[in-house]
């Protein structure tokens, strides 16, 4: 198996971001609508922290995450179908978690995919309430918090 790289993305990775979201399939179905349409543009991996998780082999797009630092948020976390259960996220949350640390940020807020809770709890993550429905997203949502 091939190492994992972390790394900061680009503004010209933003087509390759949205395309692992738009092929994810654990939007499909009743949650489609919270991706229907979504693109990550260049200006958005300009303002917000994204890193992206690599093969260090061929640079293949495992998963990646934005950190909005104020206020500090986990704005989008995505691993690759084919990545999943491989120890990925976990990276992406370690390092959320140090470059969060390095920016003084001692707690960061998660609005969670429902299926995705039980991921954030093991990886620390405490349940602080629940998001109402919204417009994109008719359910409520897991709303959580890391400790940094």
């Amino acid at each position: 198996m091939s190492e994992t790289t972390i790394r900061p993305a680009q503004p010209a990775d933003a087509d390759r971001l949205t395309a692992l979201i738009q092929a994810s399939t654990a939007y499909r179905g009743a949650y489609f609508a919270m991706i229907d349409g979504y693109a990550v543009t260049p200006d958005y991996v300009e303002r917000h922290q994204v890193r992206m998780a690599v093969d260090a082999a061929d640079d293949r797009l495992l998963g990646f995450y934005a950190l909005i630092r104020e206020p500090a948020e986990l704005d989008l976390m995505f691993v690759a179908d084919e990545a999943q259960g491989l120890g990925t996220g976990r990276l992406l949350i370690a390092d959320m978690l140090d470059r969060a640390r390095e920016a003084g940020i001692t707690a960061v807020k998660v609005v969670s995919h429902p299926p995705a809770e039980g991921f954030y709890l093991r990886m620390g993550a405490e349940r602080t309430g629940t998001r109402p429905p919204q417009p994109r997203t008719p359910w409520e949502q897991p709303e959580l918090r890391f400790t940094v």
